[in-house]
């Protein structure tokens, strides 16, 4: 990029956009390759079932460790609760460096790993020419120390951009996602429009005019990735108004990425049924549903809905005031039923509530019967090891013992889900172990992995309500309207944007598409 700015005419920013895309592409591409050929096939048995009991037993470590942590870090811990934490620290480790072990030998063994030869990444002008139609403008943001950069590409141009550095970037990235996400600033009015809109001079003003197209597919760097684009600010206008407004917005971990996406989908049989959805599980053996109490006011929630709920409930780990791990979260069932109305033939539809909202149900084989999979529940975020963050689906079981309902992001690269969209629909499922050069690892590359074509996932500690509200208005246009994906997440979040009740981005803007668009 350097060069480029000596002498612009000779193309080095767009063997820069090529270098960029090889670094950010190689990882994920690498392991979508792995997964077409099946270098599982022809491996051990022994070998996968030693694999699968490390899994279980990382799980089960993990689970107890978020018991003890209740959302809190180490640090935060009582002395005596402190060493037990340490202690369970060191042996997931232990366990993830077996893990990863066996799954170097797994691949050591393979038949078909012997002659692997992975995909290169796309060059510029495959990237124009496989990825992009005529209504599509990739923007593709690169970090750095002294200065960061910005390609925007269509199918016939490539401009680049030069942005201040990273350290400036980050710090207005940083203020805008709390404006997002703490109650206190988003009170602030003006303040809302100042940050959104400094953010906005920083990553948009630059390309203002080439966004003439109505889709924006972003590679976010760093930070970027944990943004959500659609709620900042378009460029020049005098007052807030998101982006989401004219653009569709579709995140993308790298552009070849989505390309081996598309030709993977060659190896799964497609799916024959509509729509499987897990929700509102139960985490504790107090819940009304092991003790047999229910409480009136659930028998209620069909006429709260879109009016306000006396209690909001974030479903994000350690956001309750109670000793449970995790609160119940009644909306979500609200969120299961409005999707199993808009099902006219129930056979399509597959409903797993209660107990029956088990990681044992997600992990069957009768899941990669379905087109769309909803989950809708608690997510959360392990800030000891980022890769093991996931999702909580019912903890005990109907006599309130104990089981393991954790799904972490190991478990998902063996599950065979070639749907065409899954919808995380709980907190941080987008969140991650950040790699330089690789992106977030976390459940979407599970899930990309395992097969999903696309994804819908959260930024931040998302509400139950909001959500189940957002949710019950994205699956109406999905199913009932014919809508793609895409085209029913903005309409929702639109929706949800022009409710007074509902306006602020922290209640629509944390959901983001990542994937295929088409």
């Amino acid at each position: 990029m350097q060069l480029h700015q000596k002498n612009p005419d000779v193309g080095h920013n767009i063997t820069a956009l090529e270098i960029s895309e090889r670094a950010r592409a190689r990882s994920l591409l690498e392991l979508l390759y792995e997964a077409s050929i099946g270098i599982r096939q022809g491996i051990d048995p022994i070998l996968c079932n030693k694999e699968y009991q490390l899994q279980q037993q990382l799980t089960a470590k993990t689970q107890a460790l978020q018991h003890l942590l209740k959302g809190r870090l180490p640090k935060e811990l009582k002395e005596g609760e402190k060493k037990l934490a340490e202690e369970f620290i060191k042996e997931i480790g232990s366990q993830m460096a077996k893990l990863q072990e066996v799954e170097a030998e797994i691949r050591i063994k393979s038949p078909r790993y012997a002659e692997l030869k992975y995909p290169q990444p796309l060059n510029a002008q495959e990237i124009q020419h496989q990825l992009l139609d005529n209504e599509t403008i990739l923007l593709s943001y690169w970090l750095g120390d002294e200065c960061s950069y910005l390609w925007a590409v269509t199918p016939t141009t490539i401009f680049s951009y030069q942005l201040p550095a990273s350290s400036e970037i980050e710090a207005a990235a940083q203020e805008f996602y709390e404006y997002l996400t703490i109650p206190e600033n988003r009170e602030k009015p003006k303040k809302a429009a100042k940050v959104t809109a400094k953010l906005s001079q920083m990553l948009l003003q630059p390309v203002a005019e080439q966004l003439t197209q109505k889709r924006l597919l972003i590679l976010g760097d760093g930070i970027l990735q944990r943004l959500p684009f659609c709620a900042l600010s378009l460029p020049q206008t005098s007052e807030f108004k998101p982006l989401i407004v004219e653009y569709e917005i579709v995140s993308l971990p790298s552009a070849s990425t989505l390309v081996q996406i598309r030709s993977d989908q060659a190896r799964f049989v497609p799916p024959t049924k509509t729509v499987a959805v897990l929700a509102d599980p139960v985490f504790d053996k107090t819940d009304e549903r092991v003790t047999g109490k229910i409480p009136p006011q659930l028998n209620q929630l069909q006429h709260q809905i879109p009016l306000p709920s006396r209690e909001k409930i974030s479903r994000d780990i350690g956001k309750n005031d109670t000793e449970q791990l995790f609160s119940r979260l009644p909306f979500s069932r609200l969120e299961a039923e409005e999707i199993q109305k808009l099902m006219s033939e129930k056979s399509s539809l597959m409903l797993a509530l209660d107990f029956d909202a088990s990681r044992a149900t997600f992990t069957s084989s009768q899941l990669s019967q379905y087109s769309y999979v909803h989950l809708a529940t608690h997510g959360f975020y392990n800030d000891v090891h980022p890769e093991l963050s996931g999702i909580a689906l019912s903890l005990v079981n109907e006599q309130g013992q104990d089981i393991d309902g954790l799904l972490l992001t190991p478990d998902i690269f063996n599950l065979n889900l070639p749907a065409e969209l899954v919808v995380l629909s709980a907190c941080r499922t987008g969140v991650g172990k950040e790699v330089k050069g690789e992106g977030i690892v976390g459940l979407t590359r599970g899930l990309m992995y395992a097969g999903a074509k696309r994804v819908v996932m959260s930024l931040w500690s998302v509400e139950d309500e909001a959500t189940a509200v957002l949710m019950a208005s994205f699956y109406q246009k999905l199913l009932k309207q014919g809508e793609p994906p895409i085209k029913a997440l903005r309409a929702a979040q639109l929706e949800m944007w022009h409710h007074k009740q509902w306006q602020e981005p922290y209640y629509w803007a944390a959901f983001i598409l990542q994937g295929e668009w088409q």
